[in-house]
């Protein structure tokens, strides 16, 4: 994960703006991954995370149930497949793109594609390496996670709420309604949603206060 660290370089240089959150966003998964991997080694400060897949096995399951494959799994593959394919001349002589264009779901893409491209063994490997959950008690600076039960692509029983506990570092931020990045508000949201107002309270706080957590 040696990559991520040029673009940390950059935000952690770059002045913050508290009227609402960044649009240079990581996956929340690969940040925790690389927070978990490096421990309190990193530049960053603080971290917060929307929407967190925990577990890749159990996100490709829940993602498989039938209205779920129906309503996102097949659409986020064809949207997979649409954007490999664009440049399917760079990776032919690696791997048969064919069988990639037949992928149904994510998994089958993942292990088509995704693992094949990175250099995993399997696609069980590749996924075991991808959850973060793994790594949440090595995380070394203050990490604000907000996640939504009702949330298909993270499904509530994966959330490592016991190794949350078990980390002062980490706060698990849990509501009963969501979906994923959604923490929508009032019968016509049109402002600022949950997550909006939990991220700017969370990084005041740390512009604020960070220094007395040190």
């Amino acid at each position: 994960m040696t990559f991520i660290i040029p673009v940390i370089e950059v935000i952690t240089s770059c002045s913050l703006q508290l009227k609402r959150p960044s649009k240079l966003f990581f996956s929340s998964m690969l940040l925790l991954n690389y927070l978990g991997k490096i421990g309190p080694k990193t530049p960053l400060k603080a971290a917060a995370t929307f929407s967190v897949g925990w577990n890749t096995f159990a996100c490709s399951e829940s993602l498989e149930k039938p209205l779920n494959w129906l309503l996102f799994n097949y659409y986020l593959t064809t949207c997979l497949q649409s954007s490999v394919n664009k440049h399917r001349h760079m990776f032919v002589k690696q791997i048969d793109m064919d069988h990639v264009m037949k992928a149904k779901s994510i998994r089958e893409f993942d292990k088509r594609f995704t693992s094949v491209m990175f250099g995993y063994r399997t696609i069980d490997d590749y996924y075991t390496d991808a959850s973060p959950n793994r790594r949440l008690k090595s995380v070394g600076i203050p990490v604000l996670c907000l996640n939504s039960v009702d949330d298909v692509f993270s499904p509530s029983h994966a959330i490592p709420i016991e190794t949350a506990k078990q980390n002062p570092n980490v706060a698990l931020v849990l509501t009963s309604y969501g979906g994923h990045i959604g923490f929508l508000e009032g019968i016509w949201p049109r402002q600022s949603t949950y997550m909006d107002r939990v991220f700017k309270q969370f990084v005041q706080a740390m512009v604020e206060h960070g220094h007395e957590l040190s």
